[in-house]
């Protein structure tokens, strides 16, 4: 697959701001939830096949290089500058995450894909509400809604990387991928 699953992977990452900055959230029951959300999940996927192929150093530098096109395309779309500082925050911290998790984990690769990517979720829904939505940050939502707000991301990135375990095997076998 060559470069193109580090393309992959940073096509999401930007489409994830595109798509939350130019549509209205989606309501499910008691949650909103951003569409990018959807596309967040996928790129800890898309990730974990990064590294798979081109190892952790490398894709630390995937990573970088997603992080500032990123926080360009969160300024770009009019966010404010603490909406793009969480943003990046939360970025480093959940992409980190799911390398050092998946680097470390000694099991099949779809419950690395699994593990690694559900506590990256965790991670990136409880500090992006925190630090960026929340009154500790631009404001937009309440306290009160604080926690709705992080489980309805939890929920959807969790599915995601469930959907992404369960099918990782007949899309590898696809297209051939070799992981490591």
């Amino acid at each position: 697959m060559g470069i193109l699953l580090p393309l992959l992977y940073i096509f999401a990452i930007v489409a994830a701001n595109v798509v939350t900055a130019a549509t209205e959230p989606l309501n499910l029951v008691l949650f909103i939830v951003p569409y990018g959300t959807f596309v967040i999940g996928i790129s800890f996927i898309l990730r974990d096949l990064v590294q798979s192929q081109f190892g952790r150093a490398r894709t630390y530098g995937f990573i970088l290089l997603s992080t500032l096109l990123s926080a360009l395309t969160s300024y770009l779309h009019g966010d404010t500058l603490w909406i793009v500082f969480a943003s990046l925050l939360t970025f480093l911290i959940s992409e980190t995450t799911d390398t050092e998790i998946y680097s470390r984990l000694k099991l099949p690769f779809h419950m690395r894909l699994l593990y690694s990517g559900t506590v990256a979720g965790v991670l990136d829904s409880t500090v992006f509400v925190v630090v960026g939505l929340s009154p500790l940050g631009a404001g937009f939502i309440p306290w009160s809604a604080v926690p709705l707000a992080i489980l309805g991301q939890i929920v959807v990135k969790t599915l995601v990387q469930l959907l992404g375990a369960l099918i990782s095997k007949p899309i590898i076998a696809h297209f051939r991928i070799s992981l490591k």
